[in-house]
């Protein structure tokens, strides 16, 4: 049995959240956690009809300098992997749509990409990046653990919110981690 592996470079690069490549990846982003969700439950994949209604829903005005930075990864020539990094109120960086495809997970992309959200996150004038996730998404989490990112108390009432985790980018401290009980 012949086992084929694939092998490329992998490049991140500032991307107008708005160009072709971007919007491609963001939709195959939404897609994947729409359907995990509907999946877990309801049972079914997401309809059409919701996956437009929820990117319509979806504003990018901040993930534009000088407020926020879209990311791009490219696997060789292919894009593959995309994150929003924006900057709040607080001067946090807030990190969204941290995607990797599918059949690219393993190749290295996840780390090469969370290396350039801290970069930006900096670039930014951020020294603390924030997140929140869902439970279900298993390789989001491993990869924010595997980066630095501790679980930390809530700091949104976000409706898909499950699980909140935070990285300090200074060199000497991290952040507070959650209380466990």
């Amino acid at each position: 049995m012949t086992h084929a592996t694939r092998t490329g470079t992998w490049t991140i690069v500032p991307t107008p959240v708005d160009s072709p490549e971007a919007l491609a990846l963001h939709r195959a982003y939404y897609v994947e956690v729409s359907d995990r969700y509907y999946r877990l439950h309801e049972g079914r994949d997401s309809t059409p009809a919701e996956i437009e209604a929820g990117l319509a829903e979806t504003t990018h005005d901040d993930l534009v300098p000088p407020v926020g930075v879209f990311l791009v990864g490219r696997y060789g020539d292919e894009p593959a992997a995309c994150a929003g990094v924006r900057l709040r109120a607080d001067g946090a960086a807030e990190l969204t749509r941290v995607f990797v495809r599918a059949d690219l997970r393993g190749t290295g992309g996840g780390r090469r990409l969370m290396a350039a959200v801290d970069d930006a996150a900096r670039a930014l004038g951020a020294d603390r990046i924030m997140l929140d996730t869902r439970l279900d998404l298993i390789e989001a989490r491993t990869l924010y653990t595997r980066t630095g990112y501790v679980e930390v108390p809530a700091h949104n009432s976000c409706r898909y919110a499950e699980i909140w985790y935070a990285k300090d980018l200074t060199a000497d401290g991290a952040p507070e981690p959650a209380d466990p009980a």
